[in-house]
C-alpha cells in the first residue's frame, strides 16, 4: 500500500497479563483463536497487516469504510467465539484516517501516533474513532456512532475529538476513554477499598473548600495511603493526574516525572507550572517521603497555579502553610464484620474459594494491626495453610520481631510480615525476590532474566505474584514486574546483607549500558525513535548510572554517552549536564574512548546552553584525548563537535576546514549516520558563507542518507536547514511545501531544540511570504521557549536584525513588538500546527 489517504487500526487484548496468569498455558490457543478471527476480518475487507506484537495489530485499510466494517466484524467474531475457561476475550480497538508519511515499505508521522493513541484509549471490547473517520465512514446496519467528546492524548498536542462505533447486539455502554486526566487514567488496585468511608468524606470535604489546596495523607508503610488516594480521586469531578513518585530520588526527576503524567514536552518546571496555571485539576503525588524537596516543588506549583488541588501521599507532613493532613491509620478490627477482616476474606477467597471465615481470621488480622498491605501479603497463603495454623505462624514471626524498639510497633509488624513471607518462599525465588530490588521503576521480563534468574523468569514471576510480593503492570515490551516501595526497601535490605549484592549491580547497570547502546542503534534506523521504550526505563538508567559513578566507569560513561538522545529528546537538559559533569569528573583524565564520548556529549550540551567557550574547550579536550588513543573514529567525532563550537564562536573558515576534514575522515570509515550529520553542519557553514549551491549539494546528500538510513529524527533536522536554505535562495514556494511536509513530524518528535530551529525557518518563510505578524509572534514564542528552558539563542540578535529588515515597512517596529510579546504567551507547538504557509 502506498502512500495517500488511509484507515490505521490499532488492536490489542486488554488486561492480557491477567489473562495469561489465568489460563497458563492455554492462554496460547486464545491468542491462536484472536488471530485467527481478527486476520480474516483484516483480509476481508483489504487490510494490510503492518505489525504484529504479542496480542496487538496495526493494519492499514485503503478506506475509512473498510476499517470500521472490518473492527466491527471483528469484534462480533470476537464476541461470538468460546473461548478456553469460560473466559471473555476484550480487545480494544482504535481507528484514524489520516496521510501518514511512507519510508521503506513502513509507515510514520504524526497519524500513525495519534491511532495507536486513540487504541490505546479504548476500552476493552470497545471500538473509538477520530472525528475524521467518523465524518468519512459511511456505517452498515446496526452501527451507530456515540460522540465521546473531546480528550487529551499523549503524546498529542491537541486535544482530539473521540466517537465511538456501538454495535447491536454488543455491550454499547463503557467507561471514559483512557485518556490523560480522565478517572479512567488512575491506577486499577487489586483490591476494593473497604473502611474506608469516614477517611473518604473527609478528603472529598477537604478538597470541595475553594481554600483547600493541599491535602497529604500521612501514615506508615502499608497502611494503604496510595489506595486511599486513588479512591478519593476517582471521585473528585474533573481533570486528574496521578503521578507515581515511588523511584524519584531527586527535585529535577520528581519535576520530570510530573511533566511525563501531564505530557508537557518539554520537561522543566517553567513550563509546567506555567502549563498547569492555565488549568484546574487534581494532582496526586504519590510517594513524596524520600524527596527532601517536595515541598519546594509542591509550593511552586500551590503558589503559580492557582486553581489545582493536590492530594500528597507521604510518611510524614510537608510542613507547608496551608496543607491539611490525613492521617490514614490502620483499618478496623473489631469483629468478623470489620473492614480488615472483610479485606482479607476478599483475598484468601481469590485463591481459596472455599475459604470460610472463622474467629482465627479476626485474630490475624488483629496480628497484623489491621495494616492493608500486611492483611494482603499474609492473606494468599490459605491456599496452603488453615487459618488456625497461619495464625501460628504469624504469632511466632511477629512474637520475634518485637524484641526491637528501634522501630514503631506497626512498622515491625509489616516487616516482619514481609519477611515471613519472604522466609516461606523456596531459596530459588527468595534469590529472585532480593535480586529484583536492583530494578527502580520496575523492569520487563527479558530484564529479569538477564540480571535476575538466568533461566525464564515465568515460574518465579508466578510465584512471588501469588505471594503478593510483586505487581505486574503492562508496558511497551509486554509484562512489567514492579515492587511497592515498602516490599522494594525490604528487598534491598535482604540483598545488601548476601555477597552477591555488587555482583547483581554490576549486572544490572551493564544490562542497562547493553540496553542503552541497543536503543541509540535502532534510533538511528527507525521511522519513529524507541522513545517509549527508553522513557520507561529511565529509573533504571538513572539506577544503574548512580552505581556504576562509584563502582564501574567505563560503564558509567558508555551509559551516560548512549543516552544522550533521550535526554535530548525529551528535553532533559539540567538532568542530562548533570550526569555528563558528574561522569567526567569521576573519570579524572585517564584517556579512553569512553571518556572522549562523554566529553563531546558534555559540549554540545554546553553549546546548546550558550556556554560556547566552555563548548569548545571541553570538544577540544575529547579531540585530544582521541589524537591521543590514535582513535580515528574519535578523531572525526571530536572535529565534528569542535567545527559546531567554532561556527558558534563565529570562525566560519576555521569551522569550514575542520569539518571538511571531519566529511575526508567519515568517508573512508564508513560511518553514514555521523557523515550525514557533518554534511548538515557543512552545509550551514557553506549557507553562513553564501555559497549557497555548494550548501545544498552538501544539505540533500545528508537528506538522502538519512532518508536511506530510516532515522526520522536525522531526516527532520536535514530537512527543516535545506527548507531554510530554499528560503534564502528565494525558492520559497519550494521551502514552504518542505515546511508544510514536516510540521507535524518535528511537534511529534517533541525536541525543543528541533522545534526552535524550525520555527526560526518557519519565520524566514512567513517573512518572504508577505506575512510579518506571523513571523513576529513565531519569533516571540521561540524566544520565550529558549529562556524556559535555558536554551539561549547565540545567534538571536542577527535574526532579529534580518526579520525586522525583510519585514520593511509591511509592519512597523510597534506593531512586531505587540505580535511579538503575544507569541511570547503561546506554545510554540500550537503556533507551528495552526500555520498555513
Amino acid at each position: 500500500m502506498g502512500g495517500g489517504m488511509v484507515s490505521m487500526v490499532f488492536t490489542d487484548i486488554e488486561g492480557s497479563t491477567v489473562l495469561l496468569r489465568r489460563l497458563g498455558d492455554r492462554y496460547l490457543d486464545a491468542l491462536e483463536g484472536h488471530r485467527r478471527i481478527l486476520r480474516a476480518v483484516w483480509a476481508t475487507y483489504g487490510g494490510t497487516e503492518m505489525g504484529t506484537e504479542g496480542d496487538s495489530f496495526f493494519v492499514v485499510f485503503p478506506t475509512a469504510d473498510d476499517a470500521v466494517r472490518a473492527a466491527v466484524d471483528g469484534q462480533r467474531g470476537l464476541a461470538e467465539h468460546r473461548w478456553p475457561g469460560g473466559e471473555r476475550l476484550r480487545v480494544r480497538m482504535g481507528i484514524h484516517t489520516g496521510t501518514p508519511g511512507v519510508y521503506d515499505g513502513d509507515y510514520w508521522g504524526m497519524d500513525v501516533h495519534l491511532a495507536a493513541r486513540i487504541g490505546a484509549a479504548a476500552q476493552g471490547g470497545q471500538i473509538v474513532v477520530s472525528a475524521i473517520t467518523a465524518q468519512l465512514a459511511q456505517l452498515s446496519d446496526g452501527v451507530t456512532l456515540r460522540d465521546l467528546g473531546t480528550h487529551h492524548l499523549k503524546d498529542i498536542p491537541e486535544p482530539e475529538h473521540l466517537f465511538q462505533v456501538t454495535i447491536d447486539g454488543l455491550q454499547a455502554d463503557f467507561p471514559p476513554p483512557r485518556s490523560l486526566g480522565t478517572s479512567t487514567s488512575l491506577p486499577t488496585p487489586a483490591t476494593p477499598l473497604l473502611g474506608r468511608e469516614q477517611d473518604l468524606e473527609r478528603i472529598l470535604d477537604l478538597l470541595g473548600q475553594p481554600d483547600v489546596r493541599l491535602v497529604t495523607l500521612t501514615g506508615p508503610g502499608g497502611s494503604g495511603k496510595t489506595r486511599l488516594a486513588i479512591g478519593a480521586a476517582s471521585k473528585v469531578p474533573g481533570a486528574v493526574y496521578f503521578v507515581p513518585l515511588a523511584a524519584a530520588t531527586s527535585e529535577s526527576v520528581m519535576w520530570s516525572t510530573i511533566a511525563e503524567v501531564l505530557d508537557v514536552p518539554p520537561r522543566e518546571r517553567g513550563r509546567i507550572v506555567a502549563y498547569l496555571a492555565q488549568r484546574t485539576l487534581l494532582l496526586v503525588l504519590d510517594n513524596l517521603e524520600q524527596l527532601p524537596e517536595a515541598d519546594k516543588v509542591v509550593a511552586e506549583i500551590i503558589e503559580g497555579a492557582g486553581h489545582v488541588k493536590i492530594v500528597a501521599t507521604s510518611r510524614r507532613a510537608l510542613g507547608l502553610v496551608g496543607e491539611y493532613q490525613h492521617p490514614v491509620g490502620p483499618l478496623p478490627v473489631a469483629d468478623e464484620e470489620s473492614a480488615a477482616v472483610q479485606l482479607f476474606m476478599e483475598r484468601a477467597r481469590a485463591v481459596q474459594p472455599a475459604f470460610e471465615l472463622t474467629p482465627d481470621v479476626v485474630a490475624i488480622c488483629r496480628r497484623l494491626d489491621g495494616l492493608a498491605l500486611a492483611i494482603e501479603l499474609c492473606a494468599p497463603r490459605v491456599r496452603l495453610l488453615s487459618a488456625k495454623e497461619l495464625l501460628a505462624r504469624v504469632g511466632q514471626s511477629l512474637d520475634i520481631a518485637s524484641t526491637s524498639s528501634v522501630t514503631p510497633e506497626r512498622q515491625r509488624t509489616l516487616r516482619a510480615t514481609i519477611a515471613w513471607s519472604y522466609e516461606l518462599l523456596g531459596p530459588e525465588h527468595r534469590r529472585t525476590f532480593r535480586r529484583l530490588s536492583v530494578f527502580s521503576g520496575g523492569a520487563d521480563l527479558a530484564a529479569i532474566q538477564e540480571v535476575a534468574t538466568g533461566v525464564d523468569p515465568l515460574d518465579a514471576v508466578a510465584e512471588l505474584h501469588d505471594a503478593n510480593l510483586i505487581t505486574l503492570a503492562e508496558g511497551p515490551e509486554g509484562t512489567r514486574v514492579e515492587l511497592l516501595e515498602t516490599i522494594h526497601r525490604y528487598a534491598t535490605d535482604e540483598l545488601q546483607i548476601t555477597d552477591e549484592a555488587e555482583a547483581i549491580h554490576r549486572h544490572h547497570a551493564g544490562y542497562y549500558a547493553d540496553l542503552a547502546e541497543r536503543l541509540e542503534i535502532q534510533k538511528k534506523t527507525m521511522a519513529e525513535p524507541p522513545v517509549e521504550h527508553a522513557r520507561i526505563d529511565l529509573d533504571n538508567f538513572r539506577a544503574a548510572l548512580d552505581w556504576a559513578t562509584d563502582h564501574d566507569l567505563r560503564t558509567a560513561l558508555r551509559l551516560c554517552s548512549d543516552i544522550g538522545w533521550v535526554w535530548q529528546l525529551g528535553a532533559y537538559h539540567a538532568e542530562s549536564r548533570h550526569w555528563h559533569e558528574q561522569v567526567v569528573a569521576a573519570a579524572g583524565t585517564t584517556p579512553s574512548p569512553e571518556l572522549a564520548a562523554c566529553l563531546r556529549g558534555l559540549s554540545n550540551l554546553l553549546l546548546m546552553q550558550g556556554e560556547t567557550d566552555r563548548g569548545y574547550e571541553v570538544a577540544a579536550r575529547s579531540l585530544a584525548m582521541a589524537r591521543e588513543l590514535d582513535d580515528a573514529a574519535g578523531i572525526a567525532f571530536g572535529m565534528t563537535v569542535l567545527g559546531s563550537a567554532q561556527r558558534q564562536q563565529g570562525e566560519l573558515d576555521a569551522a569550514r576546514e575542520t569539518l571538511t576534514e571531519a566529511v575526508e575522515r567519515l568517508r573512508n570509515l564508513d560511518d553514514s549516520w555521523r557523515l550525514a550529520r557533518v554534511l548538515g553542519h557543512l552545509g550551514g557553514i557553506e549557507e553562513a558563507l553564501g555559497h549557497l549551491d555548494r550548501a545544498e549539494e552538501l544539505l540533500r546528500e545528508s537528506l538522502s542518507i538519512s532518508e536511506s538510513l530510516g532515522d526520522a529524527f536525522e531526516v527532520t533536522i536535514h530537512g527543516q536547514n535545506l527548507a531554510y536554505l530554499l528560503a534564502l535562495a528565494d525558492r520559497v514556494e519550494d521551502a514552504a511545501e518542505l515546511a508544510r511536509r514536516l510540521t507535524p513530524t518535528v511537534v511529534a518528535l517533541a525536541s525543543p531544540t528541533l522545534t526552535m530551529a524550525f520555527s526560526n525557518t518557519a519565520m524566514n518563510i512567513l517573512l518572504r511570504l508577505g506575512d510579518p505578524a506571523g513571523a513576529a509572534e513565531l519569533f516571540g514564542a521561540e524566544e520565550a521557549m529558549g529562556e524556559r528552558l535555558e536554551i539561549p539563542n547565540p545567534y538571536a540578535e542577527e535574526e532579529l536584525a534580518e526579520a525586522l529588515e525583510l519585514a520593511g515597512d509591511a509592519l512597523s517596529r510597534p506593531d512586531w513588538e505587540r505580535h511579538r510579546l503575544a507569541g511570547r504567551t503561546e506554545r510554540l507547538e500550537d503556533l507551528l500546527l495552526r500555520l498555513d504557509f
